[in-house]
């Protein structure tokens, strides 16, 4: 078992509620949430009960670990939240929802996802860029998944809409390894302020 790190107690994991059509990407997810246990890291995330999220979550659990869901009520009553979780916070909207795992996460992992993982790691990212945070922001690929999102952003800061520093609000890692190497070389956060729930 790996040792905890020293200032990363929580991570909140960014992933689709879907698995994918490639099973890479849910074994990712349970490795990324085994090793998080073993490290003895907390995991915040959209307490879904379905896709990657459960993969994540179920194997944090199954390592003994801690498990904190945030659901807006809308999608509770919807019956696709998870049952088993350590802590389950409900919310009223989907922006108080981000606010509660921004403020009881230390870092961000970025799994293979859809349009609210999308949304989820350009805002956080956004939130990064403008000053409002310094917390690490880690997208772990699978299979070239994100490769699309690297060029992305390439185009964006060739095109001038953003600085060649954009590059650096985000590391790319292609596996779990890599994101605990890195993540036990980046300085602890500096920037403890938060921003107000709207």
């Amino acid at each position: 078992m790996t040792g905890p790190m020293k200032h990363i107690k929580t991570l909140c994991v960014y992933c689709g509620s879907n698995k994918g059509v490639d099973t890479h990407y849910a074994s990712l997810a349970r490795d990324l949430g085994t090793e998080m246990a073993a490290r003895g890291i907390s995991l915040v995330y959209g307490a879904g009960g379905i896709g990657l999220m459960t993969e994540v979550a179920d194997a944090v659990l199954a390592g003994k670990g801690q498990v904190i869901g945030v659901i807006p009520d809308h999608l509770a009553h919807a019956e696709v939240q998870h049952g088993g979780l350590t802590e389950t916070i409900v919310v009223d909207s989907m922006h108080h929802r981000k606010q509660i795992m921004f403020e009881r996460a230390d870092g961000f992992i970025v799994l293979p996802g859809g349009l609210g993982t999308l949304d989820e790691f350009f805002e956080i990212l956004t939130w990064r860029q403008i000053g409002l945070h310094d917390k690490s922001v880690i997208v772990l690929d699978c299979a070239d998944y994100w490769a699309p999102l690297q060029a992305l952003v390439d185009q964006v800061v060739a095109q001038g809409f953003a600085s060649p520093q954009a590059h650096d609000l985000y590391h790319k890692v292609n596996s779990v390894a890599d994101v605990f190497a890195f993540l036990e070389k980046a300085p602890e956060p500096a920037v403890l302020g938060a921003p107000e729930r709207f």
